[in-house]
């Protein structure tokens, strides 16, 4: 058995497919059952639970040989960094209670760092957690900036002709679509050939700055001269909020870019095929990025 903790988000989705792709026997977690009749249309089993409710967690791990693992996203929490760690406390309880013995985790670079990367310190906290079960074998997924990052511009350009973020315009960011991430996960998940605890970086298919990802988006979207500008922290934490963000998740976004802009947040691994995931910015740009700006459904794609 496969279990898949929020089998209906970005990554999560692809891993539960490929896995029920390949005939695997799948259990799929989240709290909207709704959400989750396609994968069980697909012959996946449903557990419906909330990742903060450990007792509900550790019923859907009953008889997991792997698990895929992570934090789902909840940008509306009053106290987002008390919420990941009652996440993470839940994963580990249901894997303890269970003997998983496979684990792949979704992290993200950054996650070595202890403290000052923003929501990171909470994916830091949940790999050392894992590093504690003493039987378990975990590849702790350290993935690049998300690509998805980009879409919250949509409503920038329609509202202001420019993109515009906290990020340095010319900083190179490891930019990944999370469709790559998921993808990699299923296949982790399929051949299980890894022992004790390994992080792997996922970097993307190349380093992207917010300048470039200005030029492939306006010619996507017909707007050739569109630019980025680099703006205060504090000016962009009104647009945030207002985004549905809570006061404090948004500081810790605004936390992570100063991160980002330090170097203190950065890739440690060299860019090596083992590493690179195969989706362009372009791709994803005319597969998701120019629809939404339309109001048009994103293209339909087959996870590599």
């Amino acid at each position: 058995m496969h279990v898949v903790l929020g089998a209906t988000g970005k990554t999560g989705s692809v891993a539960a497919e490929k896995l029920l792709a390949n005939g695997k026997e799948v259990r799929v977690i989240g709290r909207d059952a709704q959400r989750l009749d396609k994968f069980k249309a697909q012959g996946a089993q449903v557990a419906i639970a909330d990742a903060t409710d450990s007792a509900a967690l550790t019923k859907a791990f009953a008889r997991a040989a792997a698990a895929y693992v992570m934090i789902p996203p909840n940008i509306a929490s009053p106290d987002p960094l008390s919420y990941s760690a009652r996440v993470t406390d839940s994963i580990v309880s249901a894997i303890q209670a269970n003997g998983v013995p496979y684990a792949v985790v979704l992290s993200s670079f950054g996650a070595d760092k202890a403290q000052k990367t923003g929501p990171v310190v909470g994916l830091h906290q949940l790999e050392k957690k894992l590093e504690a079960i003493p039987d378990l074998n975990a590849l702790f997924l350290r993935a690049g900036y998300f690509m998805e990052n980009l879409l919250p511009q949509v409503g920038v350009i329609k509202s202001f002709g420019n993109m515009a973020g906290p990020v340095k315009g010319d900083l190179p960011l490891p930019m990944i679509a999370t469709r790559d991430i998921g993808a990699t996960a299923a296949a982790a998940l399929l051949q299980l050939d890894f022992t004790g605890k390994i992080s792997r970086e996922l970097q993307g298919p190349l380093n992207v700055t917010y300048d470039e990802a200005a030029k492939v988006i306006g010619l996507a979207i017909g707007k050739p001269g569109l630019r980025y500008m680099q703006l205060p922290g504090m000016q962009l934490k009104p647009f945030l909020v207002q985004m549905g963000m809570s006061a404090k998740v948004a500081d810790l976004v605004l936390e992570m870019s100063d991160a980002l802009n330090s170097g203190h947040m950065r890739a440690l691994e060299p860019r090596s095929p083992q590493n690179s995931t195969p989706t362009t910015l372009e791709t994803f740009v005319a597969d998701v990025f120019a629809p939404q700006y339309r109001g048009e459904a994103a293209h339909a794609y087959s996870p590599t």
